[in-house]
């Protein structure tokens, strides 16, 4: 019987794990029309199965699709007519005193602007887009990453570029909400190392413990205190996986476990795999993030990704992680495929 029990787990493990080929999703979206790049995920916590993965497609005339967890294309939901949008993130509770926003705000680098919608409903209340980095030589906008201070609610979004000078690299904008439901932006800050080699584009905010994550992409991943009034706020705090991928450092999520704790995940993008870092950092040095492992993936030269850290989705055992895959498609994975894959164990919010 003993032996029964292992010849089934050893089954079971191989649906979700080649060794030749990395974790196999357990969904895949349908295809965009030009280019998958960035995903994120709204959770609908009073009926989890409404929730929403959004996600660019980055052409001329590209668009912001909205999935359901199984991948499917919810066609009346999805933006269509943008102009090169290339990276989404969501917030919960914009304005929570009046109209109390849930927010997708998407970079439209053709344009120069954020694009603002209201969620679930994919709403424009934006006026039409936001200009980014007015005065500015270069003013394309590409990653985007929204910030709730934990002590006044305020949210703010931290918006990277193809291209800008060290030290003022990326802008941060506060978040405001007028009198008919419009929301403005309010720039309070220019910060951000850079190494003047390929660009910066992905950013991530641990909103909980607040921090700034972002891939300075031939040097490593930087930190940085997201409270704009930190007197710290310009300080870089650490250089991430200086010698830890085979090329780029690219998309970065947070796998938050609930009481400080978790993993900092960031694409290797040319090896088809992700690194995983301690999110609390060490217990000598909170800012020292070593590496723990690589996990491979069947997504292929994936940039882009996002986890959902909920145990809402019976599918995702652990949490939904979403990376998109350069065949125009986003990846869904179960956060214990993660966990469980070659190498040190990972916590998970199943165990």
């Amino acid at each position: 019987m003993r032996s029964l029990i292992l010849v089934s787990v050893l089954i079971l493990s191989s649906c979700f794990y080649s060794y030749e080929t990395g974790i196999r999703p357990i969904n895949v979206s349908d295809p965009v029309t030009h280019d998958s790049d960035d995903p994120a995920i709204w959770i609908d916590s009073a009926t989890p199965g409404n929730s929403l993965i959004l996600g660019t497609d980055k052409g001329g005339d590209g668009a912001l699709y909205v999935y359901d967890i199984q991948g499917n294309e919810i066609p009346g939901l999805t933006i269509s007519g943008l102009d090169t949008p290339n990276n989404v993130d969501v917030e919960y509770g914009l304005d929570p005193s009046g109209f109390d926003y849930d927010i997708a705000v998407v970079t439209e680098r053709g344009r120069q602007q954020l694009r603002i919608y209201s969620l679930p409903g994919m709403i424009p209340i934006d006026n039409g887009g936001i200009p980014m980095f007015v005065g500015e030589s270069n003013r394309n906008c590409m990653g985007i990453s929204l910030y709730k201070r934990p002590g006044d609610g305020e949210i703010f979004a931290v918006v990277s570029r193809n291209g800008g000078p060290s030290g003022s690299y990326l802008w941060q904008y506060r978040l405001d909400v007028d009198g008919a439901g419009i929301v403005t932006a309010a720039h309070v800050r220019s910060f951000g190392l850079f190494s003047d080699r390929s660009q910066i584009e992905s950013v991530v905010v641990d909103d909980e413990l607040g921090f700034i994550y972002y891939s300075d992409e031939l040097a490593g991943v930087r930190k940085y205190h997201a409270d704009p009034d930190h007197p710290d706020a310009d300080e870089q705090l650490s250089l991430i996986g200086l010698r830890d991928f085979s090329r780029e450092s690219e998309g970065i999520s947070i796998y938050d476990l609930g009481d400080g704790t978790g993993y900092i995940i960031v694409s290797d993008q040319k090896a088809n795999s992700f690194n995983i870092y301690p999110r609390e950092g060490t217990a000598a040095d909170g800012n020292h993030h070593p590496l723990i492992k690589r996990v491979d993936v069947q997504a292929e030269d994936s940039d882009g990704n996002e986890i959902g850290s909920t145990t809402v989705f019976p599918l995702y055992a652990g949490g939904l992680f979403v990376a998109m895959s350069t065949d125009r498609t986003f990846h869904y994975y179960a956060w214990d495929q993660i966990a469980n894959a070659p190498g040190e164990p990972l916590r998970s919010l199943s165990d």
